[in-house]
């Protein structure tokens, strides 16, 4: 186990804190949909709060949170607001993935000298194909570009999906397969690329990232978005990385369905539909999906729970990665909790009327951010088709064995 360090000390849980901020946090979220990325005065207010390193074990500084208090937070601002909760999660969540496997010398520097550390990485391939080569003194340099990076203006580190290149060929390894790694590059090695011109999770702040011969100097070069086995005994440091980045974004999805609701509930107290007299929380219409929203969202979440407490337990009894049926279900879990949360709010949204088509109007912005979490690789609907084989005895792809990762991405 990694050296104790001084941990930051709260009074109030992570969730207590969102809470108390929720003002900032709705303000930011406006603020980002202007700006198309988290304002760095939000940022500020979440790096004070503690709410990028709650993940952390405490050795370096964080609160060592379980899958189930992560969830709640996540949740809980994504129901603020959509774009803050992703930012947070995808800070949060990158933050903690590479800090399980780091050495712990080099951690210290990373994150205990550095409290105000965020990361982004992974993303898919940009339209600068990547690769990397080594250098004499041990060091590597990377070119290319990464799409989907959430979070890179605020971030003092990035991960980069690049293959080793050798006298202009892939390295391969002794299976004959290209050798990839996730290059860990400081923001002086990087410039941002603006194109993240979209409507779901607007301010986000999804935009490419572009190296030029980015230098990983050889200190740097064994950093990896995750490397086991960890060094810290919360088993959420053992979750494959393809369930962790799904049930993040699971999290995020059933915030922002559970802010939706929220929000009909307001608007039902005081719309009077057209050419009626009585208010739409009198209709039998809002009574309906009122009632289905919430059984569905409750149901997501707790299927969601369960299948999390399943794989927590089975690692916290000594198994080294969670096994192919509880990575299974867990998968699943995480699968319909994003597209069932995305119906929730369409669901809503059509109820409320045209009021909600109004861009002031709050589920107007639910109901795009809700399509853009569903969308997810890792959450995505044709997921179910893959989870389904499964069900009717196929072979499942590696991701889904709780043992190979597919390669990670935002």
């Amino acid at each position: 186990m990694a050296e104790a360090t001084q941990q930051t000390f709260f009074t109030e849980t992570p969730l207590e804190r969102v809470h108390r901020i929720k003002d900032a946090i709705a303000e930011g979220g406006d603020e980002a949909q202007k700006a198309r990325r988290l304002p760095e005065e939000t940022a500020d207010i979440l790096i004070r709060e503690g709410l990028y390193r709650f993940t952390l074990p405490h050795e370096l500084g964080g609160e060592n949170a379980s899958v189930r208090e992560t969830i709640d937070v996540l949740e809980a601002i994504a129901a603020i607001d959509g774009s803050v909760g992703w930012n947070v999660m995808i800070g949060s969540e990158i933050n903690a993935i590479a800090a399980g496997g780091m050495d712990p010398v080099i951690a210290k520097e990373v994150y205990v000298d550095n409290p105000r550390v965020i990361m982004c990485g992974g993303g898919g391939p940009g339209t600068q194909p990547s690769y990397a080569i080594e250098q004499k003194d041990g060091s590597y340099r990377v070119w290319g570009q990464a799409t989907f990076l959430s979070g890179c203006h605020n971030a003092e580190w990035a991960f980069m999906v690049a293959p080793i290149v050798e006298d202009g060929n892939p390295k391969m390894d002794d299976a004959g397969n290209p050798i990839f790694r996730m290059w860990f590059l400081h923001k002086s090695e990087w410039e941002i690329k603006d194109t993240w011109h979209m409507a779901g999770l607007r301010g986000s702040g999804s935009h490419d990232v572009f190296a030029d011969g980015a230098l990983v100097p050889e200190r740097l070069v064994p950093v990896d978005l995750f490397s086991v086995p960890a060094h810290y005994p919360n088993p959420v440091f053992r979750i494959p990385v393809a369930l962790r980045l799904s049930f993040n974004k699971a999290a995020v999805a059933i915030g922002v369905a559970r802010g939706a609701l929220d929000a009909f509930s307001d608007i039902a107290q005081n719309k009077i539909p057209l050419l009626t007299t009585s208010a739409l929380k009198d209709k039998p219409i809002a009574h309906y999906r009122m009632g289905e929203g919430e059984a569905s969202l409750r149901a997501v979440r707790a299927f969601l729970m369960e299948t999390m407490d399943d794989v927590v337990e089975e690692l916290a009894a000594g198994a080294p990665t969670p096994g192919p049926e509880t990575t299974k279900l867990a998968r699943l879990a995480c699968t319909h909790a994003a597209n069932v949360s995305m119906h929730v709010v369409d669901s809503v949204h059509n109820a409320a009327g045209t009021t909600s088509l109004r861009m002031d109007c709050p589920l107007e912005r639910k109901l795009r951010d809700a399509h853009g979490c569903a969308t997810h690789r890792w959450v995505a609907h044709p997921l179910y088709a893959e989870l389904g084989k499964m069900f009717l005895g196929h072979p499942g792809l590696p991701e889904f064995s709780g043992e190979g990762d597919a390669q990670p991405g935002k």
